[in-house]
């Protein structure tokens, strides 16, 4: 592996992480712990991270949200898969939230034709997809729009949600982590989604691998208030064990 090679490795692990140690990145890259700490310095020269005693943490807010349309184009085809495998899990008759993000819009895509389905949801490019749909019953929350991520928040939206119970939230998250719970990027939208958790009875993640074992600003809920995990097979080991006893992983 070449020293760009090994730098990116180091990236992405801090990236997943917020921190990393020499010692495990000398266990996940299998070079010496010399070699790592060369890495890191020139990674920190480079502005990519911060040197701490024993390791580096990341320089990057665990509130940066990443604009969406470079989200859509991060691990698409994972995404039209993940997408494909949440929307098996649908059952005629059932009624839906559909949550914001990318990969809520390529589970908007693959309901298109399904029967007998209501869906609520805040996302107004998913909302642009079923709007057509005879066989669905779309309903939309209301509430103020954010700009670039066409997501609706606000008090509106909320309450919403407060009025209704429903069978199913298909839930799109920033970050997965054994301690730290599921966490999502931005405050407003995040108390949109603690709602729609109360809201409904069967809690299903669509989450590529890269958010696995991720942390970011705003806290949505525990890892046991998730009932399935939909994700791909990317992830490394360390970061892929996420899950706590209560939650079914779907590998799509």
């Amino acid at each position: 592996m070449t020293g760009s090679e090994r730098r990116a490795v180091i990236i992405q692990a801090l990236g997943a992480r917020g921190r990393v140690s020499v010692s495990e990145l000398s266990q996940l890259i299998r070079v010496s712990d010399m070699t790592i700490r060369r890495d890191l310095e020139a990674l920190e020269r480079e502005g990519l991270l911060r040197r701490i005693h024993g390791g580096a943490v990341s320089v990057t807010s665990l509130s940066y949200e990443p604009p969406y349309i470079l989200r859509k184009e991060q691990n698409s085809a994972a995404k039209v898969r993940i997408g494909r495998k949440a929307a098996s899990l649908l059952n005629e008759g059932e009624t839906i939230i559909l949550d914001v993000g990318s990969t809520a819009v390529e589970v908007a895509r693959a309901l298109k034709g399904r029967v007998n389905l209501t869906v609520l949801t805040s996302n107004l490019r998913a909302a642009a997809i079923l709007a057509d749909e005879p066989g669905i019953v779309l309903l939309l929350t209301g509430g103020r729009a954010r700009a670039g991520e066409r997501s609706l928040v606000g008090h509106l939206a909320v309450r919403t949600f407060n009025e209704l119970v429903f069978d199913v939230f298909i839930m799109g998250v920033a970050g997965i982590h054994p301690d730290y719970g599921v966490t999502d990027y931005n405050m407003d939208e995040a108390q949109v989604k603690r709602t729609a958790i109360r809201a409904s009875q069967r809690r299903i993640i669509t989450a590529d691998s890269s958010k696995l074992g991720k942390v970011a600003f705003a806290k949505l809920c525990d890892l046991d208030d998730i009932d399935v995990i939909v994700t791909d097979d990317g992830a490394p080991d360390e970061l892929a064990n996420v899950e706590s006893e209560s939650i079914a992983t779907i590998i799509a």
